[in-house]
């Protein structure tokens, strides 16, 4: 008897001794994580595959890599392209695999590449600087666009620009790529907006707030002339946000659909919080630290039950079996080293294990 077979594709910075991509082998019977190979890439920020599942693309000094998965989930460096500013990172893609958006955080950049059947990227299609004023002078208050992804319905693109307190709503020409500004979700003055994720029927969408520590809820609507955000709810990501200063950091949604998931820098925690299928609402089940810092990502595997947690500044990944019901991360097993962990992407492989 066959069963599914997964990698995970761990990003790290190359500035010390580590030198790109992570690759590991997943143990969906015990929940580990064994090394097969580490691909050279420069400062692998962030990462996300092509709408075909056939190709990874990076962020890298250089601009954007992109490499073959092969059908044991092997990389192969395919080629880079420049993106005509600072590094970026946050990588989308949309649904129809013709471009490849990029979120620049330094330069407040939005840029649009074209990507070929091949899997090589083309040419930058266009790019708009972000302007305005954020309002937290201490934190470099200019645009920084931290996160951008197309609606459910591909209708629009949304970038969060986490230094003017806004998620701007573009259309994208469905030829040329061009970028025309559409409306402005705004968000509370000095909250900081680091992410935006879509429910799996795509009727909510969900933000985290990096300087309020809080996850807003809102209904989406793209049927009509206009995007339609709905703000349903905000609840608190942290355990305790006036003992500590902390920062949002990563939110990813469950394979399921059924949970939603984030953590904070600071406090160094986690929290998991169930996702009400009809409404959307949030129903906090957990907040609990982690014993590693800046944990900068998290997922869980595909049966939902073990989380990673990437710990940027303890240079290390950790692992935890959730329980649901009691509302518990009870850790499990030791720690995997590896230096300055920036993002993790599961993905299955055309392979199968044999039992």
């Amino acid at each position: 008897m066959s069963k599914k077979k997964y990698v995970a594709y761990v990003g790290t910075y190359t500035h010390g001794s580590s030198i790109g991509i992570h690759v590991y082998d997943i143990d969906m019977e015990q929940g580990t994580l064994r090394e097969r190979n580490v691909v050279p890439v420069h400062n692998a920020s962030y990462l996300t595959k092509s709408c075909n599942g056939k190709y990874l693309y990076s962020i890298a000094d250089e601009g954007v890599e992109v490499l073959k998965i092969e059908p044991n989930g092997d990389l192969t460096p395919i080629n880079k392209v420049g993106i005509d500013g600072m590094r970026g990172c946050y990588l989308s893609t949309d649904v129809t695999g013709k471009f490849l958006f990029v979120g620049g955080y330094h330069d407040g950049k939005v840029t649009v590449v074209h990507t070929h059947r091949n899997g090589r990227l083309g040419s930058v299609m266009d790019g708009i600087f972000h302007q305005g004023l954020g309002s937290v002078a201490e934190r470099n208050f200019r645009p920084h666009v931290s996160c951008v992804l197309p609606t459910p319905d591909n209708k629009y693109l949304c970038a969060v620009d986490n230094g003017v307190d806004q998620v701007k709503i573009y259309k994208v020409h469905p030829t040329t790529g061009k970028l025309k500004l559409y409306d402005i979700l705004r968000c509370e003055l000095e909250s900081g907006p680091r992410l935006i994720c879509f429910s799996k029927d795509g009727r909510f969408a969900y933000i985290n707030c990096e300087l309020s520590n809080k996850i807003r809820v809102y209904s989406y609507d793209g049927s009509g002339k206009s995007p339609e955000f709905e703000l349903l709810q905000e609840v608190k990501s942290v355990m305790d946000e006036k003992e500590v200063s902390s920062a949002c950091c990563a939110m990813k949604i469950s394979p399921s659909g059924k949970y939603l998931y984030c953590s904070s820098a600071g406090e160094n925690t986690v929290g998991v919080f169930s996702i009400d299928q009809e409404t959307g609402l949030l129903t906090k089940i957990c907040i609990l630290p982690i014993s590693g810092g800046y944990p900068k990502d998290v997922d869980v595997l595909p049966d939902e039950k073990t989380m990673i947690v990437l710990c940027h500044e303890s240079n290390y990944m950790r692992f935890f079996t959730v329980n649901y019901e009691k509302g518990t991360l009870v850790m499990k097993g030791k720690q995997l080293k590896v230096e300055t962990p920036n993002c993790i992407l599961i993905s299955e492989t055309e392979e199968e294990e044999q039992e």
